[in-house]
C-alpha cells in the first residue's frame, strides 16, 4: 500500500488525529495535508491539497474528516479522478470500495464516535473493488 494522505478541517482535526494513532497501530504510512490545529480554518484548503496529492500519485488512498462531512467531500470530488465517498458505518465504506472504487474516505467528524471510525476505517481499508460492472459506471463519472 502507497502512503495514505490524510486532511481534515477545525471540526475533523480531533477524528484525524485518532486516525494518525489507529493508522501508526497498523505501521501503515501517511502523510498528513493538514489542518494542525482545532483553530477555525477552511475545509478546500486541505481537500485540495490532498486531492492533488491523490491525483499525482503520490499518495493512496485518502482518509478526509470536517464536521458533517459533506463540504471537504464536496471539494474532494470537484477533482475528476476523486471518489470521495461520505461513510458514517462500515457498510457504506465496504460498498464505497467494492462498488465505487472509492479512494477517499469521508468521515463526519462530528457525527461518529472513535469505534465507529475505527470500524469504518478498517472496513475501507480491507474491502477490495468488485470490478466488472461497477468499472464500466465509474468510467462514466469524469466530465472530461
Amino acid at each position: 500500500m502507497k502512503t495514505i494522505g490524510i486532511c481534515s478541517d477545525h471540526a475533523g482535526f480531533e477524528l484525524k488525529e485518532f486516525i494518525k494513532q489507529l493508522l501508526d497501530a497498523k505501521g501503515l504510512a501517511y502523510k498528513d495535508f493538514g489542518t494542525f490545529s482545532a483553530e477555525s480554518c477552511d475545509y478546500p484548503d486541505f481537500a485540495h491539497a490532498l486531492a492533488h496529492a491523490i491525483e499525482a500519485g503520490e499518495v493512496y488512498p485518502g482518509i478526509a474528516a470536517c464536521g458533517s462531512g459533506n463540504g471537504i467531500a464536496m471539494a474532494l470530488n470537484k477533482h475528476q479522478e476523486i471518489r470521495a465517498a461520505l461513510c458514517w458505518n462500515e457498510d457504506l465504506a465496504a460498498l464505497a470500495r467494492a462498488h465505487n472504487d472509492s479512494n477517499v474516505l469521508v468521515m463526519p467528524g462530528r457525527f461518529i464516535t472513535t469505534e465507529e471510525a475505527t470500524r469504518i476505517l478498517e472496513a475501507f481499508l480491507t474491502t477490495s473493488f468488485e470490478g466488472g460492472r461497477h468499472q464500466l459506471r465509474i468510467n462514466k463519472i469524469p466530465l472530461k
